[in-house]
Formats: structure tokens, sequence, C-alpha cells
């Protein structure tokens, strides 16, 4: 996973194409966005295992995932 997010960095990275334009050069930067979102989704996934693995050393399981967001009645109090 590591070497997978370094590589998309470095496309990230990457300058823009100079001769290209138009449609080409949307196109150009429209991949580069792609690969900056889903390098993130890869980093918060990463982020995350990182996580269980701490809690695995620590206390010997893994703790479930706190929703903190409001329930049924706080959806619809309005």
């Amino acid at each position: 996973m590591e070497l997978a997010i370094d590589n998309m960095i470095d496309e990230v990275k990457r300058p823009v194409d100079p001769e290209a334009g138009g449609s080409a050069r949307k196109a150009e930067l429209q991949s580069i966005k792609q690969t900056a979102i889903d390098c993130k989704e890869l980093l918060v996934e990463r982020q995350r295992l990182e996580q269980m693995v701490k809690d695995l050393k620590s206390n010997g399981s893994i703790e479930q995932e706190k929703d903190y967001s409001g329930g049924f009645a706080e959806k619809f109090s309005k």
C-alpha cells in the first residue's frame, strides 16, 4: 500500500504537459485530480489499518468504530 501511495504522489507531482491544449489538457488535469482523490482514500484506509494494529498490540482486541452521528429521532426532530 505504501508503494502505491508513493507512486500516486509522484504522479500528482508530475507537471502538466505545456504543449497540451483544450480537451487533452482538461483530461490530464482530471486524471491528476482523480489520482489525488484515490491517494487520499488509500491514506485514510492506511491510517485506519494502523490504528487497528495499534489497538491489537495495546489491548489484544479491535474496537468497533463508534458512530456519533444522530440517531433516528435526531434526524427527524425538525
